[in-house]
């Protein structure tokens, strides 16, 4: 499948999946053209803040020899703080650098955006709809720890915990899963948080058992995988309703006792409360080695948008 821009992840097949995956094993163990990409310029626009998502594309691209040209603070900091339109602004950049990096915080911008520019779009964060690219580092984690044979085990499950309304990166992960018919996905959530219903529409569609519930604990005791989110405090118009659900689902000791020994704790970061740091050295934590992974990700998906894969 030839990717122009990258603003979903229902975009992706697994055969897709498999040839990105298998070229970021490789960048993972240091085997990469380190001069790829030498002279391309990577803007990075980002109306909301980012550490790991920035940072990490940032990173991508000057290893593989391109540059970057970036505004941490778009809203702040250009002209879209005159007034200027997100298409106009993507008309004008799109003139100025082969490839944009866009988070937004309005649903759907990064697929506006592709309509309006001459180079590759990709989505680095849409409000609460969408975080692809996060997605694809999360299922490249799951199947480093998980995968034989390039599939997922059978009745292989994963507990989504957290703001599953707001939380873009539950969405686009579940829609990758959805992609592996075995899979099982258990949502877990305050009823008024949950997912969204055009996600549990798509898994209906694709015939994917899933499971809505405030059960924490049965959840812990039966994922494989269990997918740690925060109540997102920037999603709230009042502090009211984010004290509300803030420390609704916490991991610590106690919790994580009930988890099956060989499970995974996975969290796109950052965290507030709801991963408390005494279990970080336990060997099912996995979200350091989560974030690290977003590196080889991205330079693969990089390396594939400019054919060099």
């Amino acid at each position: 499948m030839k990717l122009k821009h990258v603003v979903s992840a229902t975009q992706f097949d697994t055969d897709t999946l498999r040839k990105l995956f298998n070229t970021a094993s490789k960048i993972k163990n240091g085997n990469y053209p380190k001069k790829a990409l030498n002279g391309k310029i990577m803007a990075a626009i980002f109306y909301e803040p980012s550490t790991r998502t920035r940072l990490s594309f940032e990173a991508a691209m000057q290893r593989l020899g391109g540059q970057v040209i970036s505004t941490e603070n778009a809203s702040q900091f250009s002209s879209a703080s005159k007034g200027e339109t997100l298409e106009d602004t993507v008309r004008i950049i799109s003139s100025y650098a082969d490839v944009i990096v866009l988070r937004h915080f309005s649903p759907g911008a990064s697929d506006i955006a592709s309509k309006f520019s001459s180079v590759p779009v990709i989505n680095a964060g849409d409000g609460n709809g969408e975080h692809p690219t996060q997605a694809l580092l999360d299922l490249f984690t799951i199947f480093g720890k998980f995968s034989k044979n390039g599939s997922l085990p059978p009745k292989f499950t994963v507990a989504m915990v957290g703001d599953l309304t707001n939380g873009r990166t539950i969405h686009s992960l579940s829609y990758l899963l959805s992609l592996y018919p075995k899979v099982k996905i258990i949502f877990v959530s305050p009823k008024a948080l949950t997912a969204p219903n055009s996600l549990t529409s798509h898994l209906r569609e694709k015939n994917i058992d899933f499971l809505e519930t405030e059960d924490f604990k049965y959840a812990l005791k039966v994922a494989d995988v269990v997918y740690q989110t925060r109540i997102q405090k920037e999603r709230f118009k009042g502090k009211k309703d984010y004290k509300k659900y803030f420390g609704s689902f916490i991991l610590d000791n106690k919790t994580i006792s009930l988890m099956k020994r060989n499970a995974a704790i996975m969290h796109p970061l950052p965290r507030v409360n709801e991963i408390n740091p005494e279990i970080d050295d336990d060997k099912r934590s996995i979200y350091f080695e989560q974030a690290q992974n977003g590196l080889y990700i991205r330079m693969a998906l990089l390396l594939f948008l400019f054919d060099k894969a």
